[in-house]
This record gives structure tokens, sequence and C-alpha cells, in this order.
């Protein structure tokens, strides 16, 4: 059974940073597309950046030049480092990861970035 398992969220300054780990377990072939997604009160949930196997990148605007996905594909983990936040970058952040095409979840980790 495939987990997704996020960590590293909590209580930052504006300006401060933070970085997510989240860590796949069950898995046994190896794994495609990576990414984080966020979700605010009262908003849906939207892409922060997503990373392929072989290292490629893709960011949200609102995130690009503070924000750093990366992968470990020996150890299946996922991360992101978050410098230079903002209050807007207050959500649940979730690791998602794509397995032979079906799409798996995390339960989520929150980052609160106060003023």
């Amino acid at each position: 059974q495939v987990q997704l398992v996020e960590s590293g969220g909590g209580l930052v300054q504006a300006g401060g940073s933070l970085r997510l780990s989240c860590a796949a377990s069950g898995v046994i072939f190896s794994i495609n597309f990576m990414g984080w997604y966020r979700q605010a009160p009262g908003k849906q949930r939207e892409l922060v950046a997503t990373i392929t196997r072989g290292g490629n990148t893709n960011y949200a605007d609102s995130v690009k030049g503070r924000f750093t996905i990366s992968r470990d594909n020996a150890k299946n983990t996922l991360y992101l480092q978050m410098n230079s936040l903002k209050p807007e970058d207050t959500a649940v952040y979730y690791c998602n990861a794509d397995i032979l095409g079906v799409n798996y979840w995390g339960k989520g980790t929150l980052v609160t970035v106060s003023s």
C-alpha cells in the first residue's frame, strides 16, 4: 500500500524559511511525477511545484525564485525548500505522486506564515 507522509510544516514569520519533506513508502516501481500542492482556507487546491524523475521542474508563478523542489529517487523522498515566505503562502501543503498512472496524495502539513 502506497503512503505519502509530509513533514516540516509549522509557524514561521514572514521572510523566513521552511523545508518540507515527503516520504513515500510501499512503492515498488519508480515514481515519475511528484509534486507539491497547497490549499489555503476557503480556496481551491493549487499547484506549487512539480518535478520529474529526471529532475525537470515546474513552478507556479507565485513561488518562482523563492521555492525549490527536489527529490531523492533512491529514498523516494520529495522536498520543498521555501524561502522568503509570505503570509499568502499560508496553507496546507500536500505531496502528490504519480505512480504508474495512479495519483497518490499525502494528508498534508500546515504552513502558517505570520506577518
